[in-house]
């Protein structure tokens, strides 16, 4: 019986070793203790926290009220907290963020200016437009002149014009002075041949030879271009016709189609600098003189004109010139285009909160800037908007808006779910109210939870044809149409992918 009693003491003292090591080993190896699969203390810390329900976030909509493997995929069920729920914003852990390549940026005030490129064409100054005419019937004897588009300097010869009509005012003025006429009476001879234009120049070779001049010779009155010829050498001309019109070329206009939502930027007297489309390297000096008051129907644009230096004659008209139109300088909120998230119907931010939540925000666009672009409402200064990344935050945050708003009941078993996962999803009655839109198309792909189309133009949305992929409202829907097929779609705004389908028909078939 003593050695029986020895033994056990032994057995006890040995297993209470046994047991005291394993503990030990594992306070030495850092381990954490389980608890239902998972860490002791997790547990713990979860039961701290309020669940409302349990989830698959692969399937929106479904709530369970105890957790298990989901019916629809082969994976737990999630739960869902209380602080959770009532958060609107997406939490991505750090080491997420970092695979993700998430890069915020800071929305800033920046003086930004509304300057714009436009494209002009060179014209003549019809301000430096200048008439030659005869101001005298008679016969073109001599054309100095023969071809438009010459180049011409002024006071030089244009042609010879004989008048027969001066030869009797002006004999008539010889005539007094050999006769030794009475002053009074030579001066009003005189004053006769200034009311018909006889040139000075005419009477006073008339005057040294004794005899009457009737030829007399056109000068250009100014420097440019013969841009209009009305005579041949020989023809008659009566008084009063444009034989020359030269258009100056020291100054030229631009003229530039501006569309109609940048007019609002033009003012007169904006300075502008103009290189040429073909040499960059040579730049001229402008100033918007005129805005001219109509808008074409066709192109919604409006013409500007502005006034260009061009006394060094490198610009003739036809020629193309770039043009940086400055404007105003203002302090505008900015943020990289990069961060805009634009769907055609709004355009969305996604802001980072304090916290490290994620938050989308539909905002309003202003002036596009470049690299940059204005937002006049939905961001304020200093707020952080994410720069890279942000398409894979506003699928996730369209995600958990989608898993609040469907009318989804809480109280559901995963036992009882099984039987529900081929029932469709009611659509919320706002969505049935919503505003829904047609297009015609073709299947390219069909998903067990979208289907992929190459549609035509939606005017409702000013969107141009385009291949893009909507939303099912259930995984068993539209069942009778395959890829390839042509169908007449009607769509809404919803879903995971932004556009839920409504109907699919196909094009000459049963619906």
């Amino acid at each position: 019986m003593k050695r029986a009693a020895v033994v056990v003491s032994l057995a006890a003292i040995g297993a209470a070793l046994a047991l005291g090591g394993f503990y030990l080993g594992r306070a030495v190896d850092g381990s954490v203790p389980m608890h239902d699969g998972r860490p002791a203390a997790a547990s713990a810390a979860e039961s701290v926290r309020k669940v409302l329900y349990w989830h698959d976030p692969m399937v929106p909509g479904r709530r369970f009220d105890k957790p298990g493997k989901s019916p629809f995929m082969d994976m737990q069920l999630v739960p869902v907290y209380a602080d959770e729920a009532a958060d609107v914003g997406v939490r991505i852990g750090a080491t997420v963020q970092q695979n993700l390549g998430v890069r915020t940026v800071v929305a800033k005030m920046a003086d930004v200016s509304s300057s714009f490129d436009a494209v002009g064409a060179v014209q003549f100054d019809d301000r430096l437009n200048v008439a030659v005419q005869t101001r005298v019937a008679g016969y073109v004897e001599r054309l100095l002149v023969r071809a438009p588009m010459s180049t011409v300097q002024k006071g030089q010869p244009l042609a010879t014009i004989f008048a027969p009509d001066w030869l009797g005012p002006v004999n008539e003025l010889l005539a007094l002075k050999r006769a030794g006429a009475a002053p009074e009476l030579i001066a009003a001879a005189r004053d006769r041949l200034k009311a018909m234009s006889i040139p000075e120049t005419l009477v006073r070779h008339s005057e040294e030879a004794g005899t009457a001049q009737a030829r007399f010779t056109l000068d250009a009155p100014a420097s440019g271009v013969v841009a209009e010829l009305g005579v041949r050498e020989g023809v008659a001309v009566a008084s009063g016709t444009t034989l020359f019109r030269i258009a100056g070329l020291e100054r030229v206009w631009a003229v530039v189609e501006v569309p109609e939502v940048q007019a609002a930027h033009l003012a007169r007297g904006q300075k502008v600098s103009a290189t040429l489309q073909s040499d960059a390297a040579q730049v001229f000096n402008g100033e918007l003189k005129e805005i001219l008051p109509q808008v074409s129907a066709d192109t919604r644009t409006l013409q500007a004109r502005f006034e260009v230096d061009n006394r060094s004659g490198k610009l003739v008209p036809g020629m193309l010139l770039r043009l940086r139109i400055a404007g105003a300088s203002a302090s505008r909120l900015v943020v990289p285009v990069e961060a805009v998230i634009r769907t055609g119907a709004r355009a969305v931010v996604i802001v980072r909160r304090q916290g490290g939540a994620f938050e989308p925000r539909e905002v309003k666009l202003g002036v596009d800037l470049g690299n940059e672009v204005e937002v006049l409402d939905g961001v304020r200064p200093g707020e952080e908007v994410v720069a890279s990344g942000q398409f894979l935050i506003d699928s996730e945050a369209n995600l958990k808006s989608s898993l609040g708003t469907m009318n989804a009941a809480p109280g559901v078993s995963a036992e009882s779910a099984a039987s529900m996962a081929s029932a469709p999803v009611a659509a919320p009655k706002s969505a049935v109210a919503a505003t829904t839109y047609r297009a015609e198309g073709t299947i390219e792909s069909i998903d067990a939870d979208s289907i992929t189309l190459s549609h035509g133009p939606v005017p409702a949305l000013k969107w141009p044809g385009m291949t893009m992929g909507f939303s099912k409202p259930d995984p068993h829907a539209f069942a009778d149409v395959k890829p390839g097929d042509k169908v007449r779609i009607e769509f809404r705004q919803g879903g995971p992918m932004e556009w839920e389908l409504v109907s699919v028909r196909s094009i000459g078939g049963a619906p």
